[in-house]
């Protein structure tokens, strides 16, 4: 359900990063928080040897590439593994013998000196817990996505970053990317003028039997924690194919919520970030499990619909078939995503690694490279009405290099200052996912108050905006106001 990890660039990367950061706090930056110098962790000073001290929650998947990238950092020692299956956190153990320690508990790796940061990228139906609990023992956190499920735990996650200033970095890779800065910096210049319309997608086809079904009889491994597995979410009989990874995840929706909170907030960033947009004010979504039988039990088609203030985003994901518009490729059933910006002088289309731009017949000449427009008259169709990179004149500023998510996450650490991707940014890509599962829950649009933070006129979707956790595990309530 993740990308391929975002591999840690070079130092020359991380030389202009932090040389330039600070200079373009309103484009994909935060504004800078600065807390006291030396506050590396709850007994605020840097761990062994100077260094600051990592620990893993979670150690499948993404969590052993989250972890993999910053112990690549200079200044970064992994000094904890957590996971309530043995197997895999002795695997992390054995990966940084000299220094880690296991942990079945993560309560019990929070309360050691010898973790001052932590990496969470446990299933999502804990994210919200941990992170919590991570900040409230003073270690700064990166959360993977989904940052959370509904839109209390939303409210939850930022208003705890608030209360105890620890910096937070939320797991989207590919906004470190070089793809996404061009994106933005060419609309944000104005190259397609105003844009009315975004259109996203997410598409594969994993045809009728799904995920699969689990053969009868199978148990839980004998090192592993079911029950700690399920946390706050309804305890079920073990499932092999639930527990094997994030892809799996995304069939069920209590651990989850889908694929659309598994890999929109990769794919909705871009037009929140290049638009700078804030909040629907109205969301829209249908769907359900029309084609797929397999032990899941989440939708395998969705289709949503955004109204913000002057532009509306749309949303599909399927999981019954993989047309994937311009960015489709090869003609065999493969996943496929892609951005759409639809402007008065032209459309854009993107995905993570390529973008191509396609003008309104001469609207967008101003913004081209003389060559290129007689290159392209030269062409025939569809070569001629496809522009890139390489056609269009260079934006006037620029978006600095990112060093990798992780490493921008350890040097913030350092600093004292926010991330690019912290909860209180991440809150406006995630908030209109958790509205659609809503939406979709309830079969009704949903209206949003930008300025409160609140559904609007529908008791029913407010209640069910705050979830209700299996015991004992307790909803942190007291976060839900600022």
């Amino acid at each position: 359900m993740h990308p391929k990890p975002v591999a840690s660039p070079v130092a020359s990367s991380r030389r202009e990063f932090l040389k330039t950061a600070s200079r373009f706090g309103a484009v994909g930056m935060t504004a800078p928080t600065i807390l006291p110098s030396g506050a590396f962790g709850a007994a605020g000073r840097p761990g062994a040897n100077g260094k600051i001290q990592v620990g893993l929650i979670g150690c499948n998947g993404m969590g052993r590439g989250n972890v993999g990238n910053v112990a690549k950092h200079p200044d970064v020692v992994v000094t904890g593994a957590c996971d309530v299956f043995r197997t895999r956190r002795e695997a992390i153990a054995k990966q940084f013998k000299d220094t880690c320690r296991t942990y079945a508990d993560y309560r019990e790796m929070l309360a050691q000196p010898s973790v001052d940061a932590v990496i969470i990228a446990s299933p999502p139906h804990w994210h919200t817990l941990m992170a919590v609990a991570a900040m409230e023992a003073g270690k700064d956190v990166y959360l993977q996505k989904p940052m959370t499920l509904t839109l209390g735990e939303d409210l939850v996650v930022r208003h705890a970053v608030k209360r105890t200033g620890r910096v937070c970095q939320i797991g989207t890779q590919i906004h470190a990317s070089e793809n996404y800065r061009r994106v933005v910096e060419m609309i944000r210049a104005g190259y397609l003028g105003k844009v009315g319309t975004v259109r996203t997608f997410n598409v594969m086809n994993q045809g009728p039997k799904g995920v699969g079904r689990q053969e009868p009889g199978t148990k839980a491994p004998a090192d592993l924690d079911w029950d700690f597995w399920c946390g706050p979410a309804p305890l079920v009989p073990f499932n092999s194919i639930l527990f094997s990874g994030s892809y799996n995840h995304g069939s069920w929706m209590a651990y989850s919520g889908g694929w659309t909170p598994g890999m929109a907030p990769h794919i909705i960033d871009l037009p929140v970030w290049a638009l700078d947009l804030q909040y629907p004010t109205e969301v829209s979504s249908s769907g359900g499990r029309f084609v797929i039988e397999d032990d899941g039990d989440a939708y395998d088609n969705h289709e949503v619909l955004w109204r913000y203030p002057g532009v509306t985003m749309t949303w599909m994901s399927s999981l019954t078939n993989s047309y994937g518009f311009d960015l489709h490729g090869r003609p065999q059933p493969e996943r496929r995503l892609g951005i759409y910006f639809h402007g008065v002088l032209g459309t854009m289309w993107s995905n993570y690694n390529e973008h191509r731009i396609v003008p309104e017949g001469k609207a967008m000449n101003e913004f081209l490279k003389p060559e290129a427009i007689a290159k392209k008259q030269a062409a025939d169709y569809p070569v001629r009405a496809l522009y890139n990179i390489a056609d269009v004149k260079p934006v006037a500023e620029r978006i600095p290099p990112s060093p990798g998510q992780e490493f921008e996450w350890i040097e913030c650490i350092k600093t004292r200052r926010q991330p690019s991707c912290t909860p209180e940014y991440h809150s406006r890509i995630n908030v209109p996912i958790v509205l659609s599962l809503l939406s979709l829950k309830l079969g009704r649009t949903i209206r949003f108050d930008p300025k409160t933070q609140q559904i609007v006129g529908d008791p029913e979707a407010q209640k069910l905006a705050v979830p209700e956790y299996r015991a004992p595990w307790k909803f942190p309530a007291k976060y839900l106001t600022a």
